[in-house]
């Protein structure tokens, strides 16, 4: 059996704005959040996206981390630095469409779907490791949809905070949602 913790990232000025995209820093309530947390885990190795909030996210938490290019934030094309009601104003049957069908990409660059199959792969190639990951809220829910076998558009029905910790398993052939116990 081998465990994979997924860490949201800390929040940064966009995403607690809305926006879309963007490679910023945490904010310094994130900062003081991720300061605060112990450490989740053992982890044998600390992966996190290719991010500025996912390196500081794993500094803050005393660990640095090697980059993997596959758990980076989507690329959001046009809609990149514009917030969900600038998207909406300016593009609301491309968002519809977006929110709906997550093999879309009505903003240019890539589909939902697109991210959980590059997550996927990705944790898919990690399942016999000990591994804590860092990545945006978004990546960590395609992963999650990839791992425990949830159709495309479930990614919608996931929530996932800013520094939250998801516990993965993975025996026999299959990714398992890992609930400890409370203590």
């Amino acid at each position: 059996m081998s465990g994979l913790r997924l860490l949201a990232c800390a929040p940064t000025a966009a995403l607690r704005a809305g926006r879309f995209g963007g490679d910023e820093d945490i904010d310094e309530g994130g900062r003081r959040a991720a300061l605060a947390m112990s450490p989740p885990g053992r982890g044998d190795l600390w992966v996190c996206a290719p991010s500025r909030a996912a390196r500081e996210t794993a500094q803050a938490l005393g660990h640095s981390a090697i980059t993997a290019p596959e758990l980076a934030d989507p690329d959001f094309g046009r809609w990149d630095g514009l917030s969900l009601d600038d998207v909406s104003a300016g593009d609301a049957k491309g968002l519809q469409q977006w929110l709906t069908d997550p093999r879309s990409a009505p903003h240019g660059g890539e589909s939902l779907a697109r991210v959980r199959q590059r997550a996927g792969s990705w944790l898919d190639a990690m399942a016999r490791q000990r591994v804590v990951v860092v990545a945006h809220p978004i990546v960590v829910r395609a992963a999650l949809c990839h791992a425990l076998a949830l159709p495309d558009e479930a990614v919608w029905n996931l929530e996932v905070a800013p520094l939250s910790l998801t516990r993965l398993t993975y025996r026999t052939g299959h990714w398992r949602l890992h609930f400890p116990a409370a203590g």
